[in-house]
């Protein structure tokens, strides 16, 4: 009696890798249009099903785009889009004490190097950009939703001051896998004003153009929120 049970590769798996390959070595490249379902099939010897099930995992992966009535468009995957394909995954790591640690740490060597590198950075129109960020988040305490929002919009000025896509693209993603943890935060009263003390801390330091101190503030930024954040969660049973 075999000790392990293996699984035989599934058909559309075996098609996805082939057109995987047939992409990324630029057989076919950004802008043309794979062929048909039908030649596909003719091609690949397989029904219907195990072809679209293959496309549907290409367009999982920020490989083509799909739209009814067309042949699947190859195009060229973005930070975004590889970046989506973990939600899930993140999911399940911060269901986790130890998983909210660990991202804790990633966050803040993220986010502590942004604010580093845009002090570093920062032309007049960014600190402009930066300064109606931090004027529109002031606006919004008091209003939980809002303030949430221009919470967000705020750290995402700084990961945009450098230029580098990756970096919004990490911004945006952490920020939707950190939606609970800022809602959590803004319920306790007086936190939008600590936030927003916060950021006028971090807007001066880059502003001045001083990467330690922006460092440095951003960082105790992250820390007294995610104390927050650990105490409100601590006699959770989901936590």
């Amino acid at each position: 009696m075999a000790r392990y049970q293996i699984e035989r590769t599934k058909l559309s798996d075996q098609v996805t890798r082939q057109l995987e390959h047939d992409i990324v070595s630029e057989h076919f490249k950004p802008g043309d249009r794979l062929p048909s379902e039908r030649a596909l099939m003719a091609q690949f010897g397989v029904g219907r099903p195990t072809i679209r099930e293959a496309l549907f995992a290409l367009e999982k992966m920020g490989l083509v785009a799909l739209a009814s009535g067309s042949r699947a468009q190859v195009i060229r995957p973005t930070p975004a889009v590889v970046l989506e394909g973990l939600s899930g995954v993140m999911g399940h790591l911060l269901s986790s004490v130890a998983g909210q640690h660990h991202f804790q740490e990633a966050r803040a060597v993220f986010e502590t190097a942004m604010a580093r590198q845009a002090a570093g950075q920062a032309r007049a129109e960014d600190v402009e950009a930066l300064h109606a960020a931090l004027a529109a988040n002031a606006a919004a305490v008091g209003d939980e939703a809002e303030f949430k929002r221009t919470d967000i919009a705020f750290h995402r000025v700084i990961a945009a001051i450098p230029g580098n896509p990756v970096y919004t693209a990490v911004h945006d993603a952490m920020a939707q896998w950190l939606d609970d943890r800022r809602a959590v935060a803004l319920e306790q009263p007086g936190q939008d004003r600590i936030a927003l003390a916060a950021h006028e801390r971090i807007f001066q330091a880059i502003e001045r153009g001083e990467p330690e101190d922006a460092d440095l503030a951003m960082r105790e930024h992250l820390d007294q929120h995610y104390g927050v954040y650990r105490r409100m969660r601590a006699g959770s049973r989901d936590y």
